[in-house]
């Protein structure tokens, strides 16, 4: 069976966030069990919920800091448990992203990007790749898929997580 985009349906897998605190706890559970070298590449349109994601992801690998769109830095590092590295890649072309040096980066912790689909495809040989879209002002899908098999245990993982629930319920 295929969905759309010639994808087999058994290599994606959805999952709806009614809130942005929702998208971020999504970020924070996956985080648990991400190593240095992992990749995970965010696809959407502006709005979508990507650094929201990225907010929980630095917080579920234990990082103190404030998470803040790198569009004009490209690139921002996150200490905790493990170092996380947050690129936006919304300005740049992708022979400029190649230029970047980035695969003696990704030894030193988990790699996430915003506009991920501009990185080399070598980067993404083995990430995980999460397409957000836009359902209503508050709700935002979040569909995975992946390749290689460091990118099919991310992708175990994230169809193990807990579906987002509101704070406080």
């Amino acid at each position: 069976m295929r969905a759309a985009g010639g994808e087999a349906a058994a290599d994606l897998d959805r999952r709806v966030s009614a809130s942005e605190s929702g998208t971020e706890d999504l970020g924070a559970a996956l985080a648990v069990g991400l190593e240095a070298g992992d990749v995970i590449v965010l696809i959407g349109p502006l709005g979508a919920g990507k650094t929201r994601f990225v907010a929980g992801l630095a917080r579920g690998l234990g990082a103190g800091s404030r998470v803040r769109s790198p569009s004009f830095t490209l690139i921002n590092e996150y200490p905790g448990e493990r170092l996380l590295l947050h690129l936006d890649l919304y300005r740049l072309e992708p022979r400029e992203v190649e230029a970047l040096g980035l695969e003696e980066q990704i030894e030193r912790g988990v790699l996430v990007a915003e506009w991920g689909e501009k990185l080399p495809a070598a980067l993404r040989r083995e990430a995980l790749t999460l397409r957000f879209e836009i359902l209503s002002p508050a709700e935002r899908a979040i569909t995975a898929r992946a390749a290689g098999p460091r990118g099919l245990v991310l992708l175990a993982r994230w169809r193990a997580l807990e579906p987002p629930r509101a704070r406080g319920a």
